[in-house]
């Protein structure tokens, strides 16, 4: 069988982008991108021990969260070591260098994960001849935005859409108009607060005002998703997992009935707008109140506010069994499928998971759900890979978006 092939590679130019960078008067505009030094590209694929990447979105907060990434290094001749004054990168080991990992299969080359370098740490063995590893730690595109702190955002007024404010933000910290995907907003938003940030909080707040989605994808893009797109892959065809042999075998499967998701009462404040609130008697009197609260939003109107709210009610009100996570062993023999799979998805790509139950004859069921994948797990060693997909319900679930701002609650039902 054909295994994927890991490569990992470590740009030491400085600034966001990760096209090659160049001096003035030598490289090719459109190709490079303009930094203070020369990038030195190293391919450290032969020397990586283990890799672990975590990127994806919290159920409860409803944002995504700043992927992650762990990569070992067996380093025995220190050329890790900040310290070490005859290694090949001395002088170029420093916080916030750029780091890619790709996974090759089949001749094609699938993104994993882009980064900046947060640190190297070196575990010295005490007995000669043992394995030095260095260990590096990166996080991607979210924890520059946290960095970046802002109070105005120029060129912003009121009436602007979502995505035109998130695009503003962007400029306003030079983020790379390269490394952007962002789509039309479906709401318009109120002049801006003028208040001290984070450049990623006042993203998210604008995140959150379109019931949208703003996350950094595998390339190292910036990704803002109006909220037609988040409930858009229902009507795409999912990717089938199945034990039984019908669809894309797999490692593990976890399944999990709670009331972590219900929320039955919404609370939506916008800045300078009094509070709209959505609530269902039925499910509170199912399982009690259950209470989301959102303040500080940017849409303009009371209106757009209580859609909101009873929007985000009406797609968790109730709740019913589901798939938290499914793993992949891409060890497995015969497993082209599932490697593509796992190399393949990404935020809202939808699957359909089947588990056979326990017991036998008249006793024996399944359990089927379709869902959305939202977030991506590699962990990966020389002899093992294993990937994980947190899978959740659409962001709005079950709810079609209509003429009016979030359809007609009780007419327009979109379902699986």
């Amino acid at each position: 069988m054909t295994r994927p092939t890991v490569k990992a590679y470590i740009n030491f130019s400085t600034g966001p982008s990760f096209a090659q960078a160049f001096i003035i008067g030598s490289g090719v505009f459109g190709t490079n991108v303009l930094a203070d030094s020369t990038g030195i590209i190293v391919d450290v694929s032969n020397q990586v021990d283990q890799i672990t990447t975590i990127r994806g979105r919290d159920a409860q907060s409803d944002q995504f969260q700043t992927g992650q990434l762990t990569m070992r290094i067996v380093d025995q001749n220190g050329d890790f070591n900040p310290q070490n004054t005859s290694g090949p990168y001395y002088g170029l080991l420093n916080p916030m260098r750029k780091v890619q990992i790709t996974a090759v299969h089949n001749g094609v080359t699938y993104p994993v994960f882009v980064g900046y370098i947060t640190g190297y740490s070196t575990t010295t063995p005490k007995y000669v001849g043992d394995v030095v590893y260095t260990t590096i730690t990166a996080v991607d595109g979210f924890r520059l935005f946290q960095n970046a702190q802002i109070s105005t955002v120029p060129g912003s007024a009121a009436g602007d859409l979502t995505s035109a404010r998130v695009s503003q933000i962007l400029d306003s910290i030079s983020w790379p108009s390269s490394m952007r995907s962002i789509q039309t907003g479906q709401t318009t938003v109120q002049a801006d607060p003028g208040t001290a940030r984070t450049s990623l909080a006042a993203m998210q707040t604008c995140e959150t005002t379109e019931y949208g989605a703003f996350y950094v994808n595998r390339e190292g893009t910036a990704v803002f998703a109006n909220r037609n797109y988040t409930t858009a892959s229902v009507n795409q065809t999912a990717t089938v997992f199945n034990d039984n042999g019908t669809g894309i075998s797999y490692f593990n499967a976890m399944w999990i009935l709670n009331d972590v998701l219900i929320y039955n009462q919404a609370n939506i404040t916008a800045t300078g707008l009094a509070t709209q609130t959505a609530s269902d008697a039925t499910s509170i009197a199912l399982y009690f109140l259950h209470s989301y609260n959102q303040q500080n939003l940017l849409m303009q109107t009371t209106s757009e506010a209580l859609n909101y709210a009873q929007a985000y009610v009406a797609s968790r009100k109730d709740t019913s069994i589901r798939c938290d996570a499914i793993t992949l062993d891409l060890y497995t023999n015969d497993y082209d499928t599932g490697i593509v799979a796992a190399l393949d998805l990404d935020y809202f790509d939808p699957v359909t998971i089947t588990t056979t139950q326990p017991g036998t004859g008249a006793t024996t069921s399944s359990i089927t759900k379709t869902l959305q994948v939202f977030g991506v797990s590699h962990r990966i060693t020389t002899n093992s890979w294993k990937t994980t997909f947190t899978t959740l319900e659409p962001i709005i679930d079950g709810f079609i978006i209509g003429s009016s701002l979030y359809g007609v609650l009780g007419q327009n039902v979109l379902s699986y």
